[in-house]
């Protein structure tokens, strides 16, 4: 997630092709997709996690259906910005998921994505249910985002 993570993503990524964003959870993952331009992030959907085999198919439809050039993949990091568990178990995700989408990956540092996304849903007054199924799409975009703003500068110079 430093600059030099973010350079060689851009270099891989297929120019012009949108990019998706991941938040994996234990029970769901969280889709947003960028538009072409790489400019903004849009909540996609969220899909109920299976077991790898299904959730890595859905991804790769996903993937195919909206001609995606990268993945830019939530890290959950310890607040010191240690990696834990839950690091390890998306990394490992991710590792298996190579084989089956050749698309290049960037990590990025999800650290209180869902609590930023979380508290402008009660800001808005949304129900705990409403909460709960939009949640997960909501932190992709979030991460997928501060992606997108780092390639942005990136470009910028």
């Amino acid at each position: 997630m430093n600059r030099e993570d973010v350079a060689a993503f851009a270099a891989q990524s297929r120019g012009g092709a949108r990019l998706l964003g991941l938040d994996l959870g234990t029970k769901t993952i969280g889709l947003a997709l960028s538009d072409v331009e790489r400019r903004i992030a849009s909540p996609l959907e969220t899909i109920r996690r299976v077991k790898f085999t299904p959730d890595a198919a859905a991804l790769a439809a996903i993937a195919g259906r909206h001609a995606v050039g990268g993945l830019v993949v939530g890290l959950p990091l310890n607040m010191d910005g240690s990696e834990g568990p839950r690091s390890q178990s998306t990394r490992a995700f991710v590792r298996n998921l190579r084989p089956l989408l050749a698309l290049p990956v960037l990590f990025w540092d999800e650290r209180l994505s869902t609590a930023a996304v979380t508290r402008t849903l009660i800001e808005a007054d949304a129900s705990r249910a409403r909460r709960g199924v939009l949640v997960d799409k909501l932190a992709a975009a979030y991460i997928l985002q501060g992606c997108l703003e780092a390639l942005g500068r990136l470009e910028a110079g």
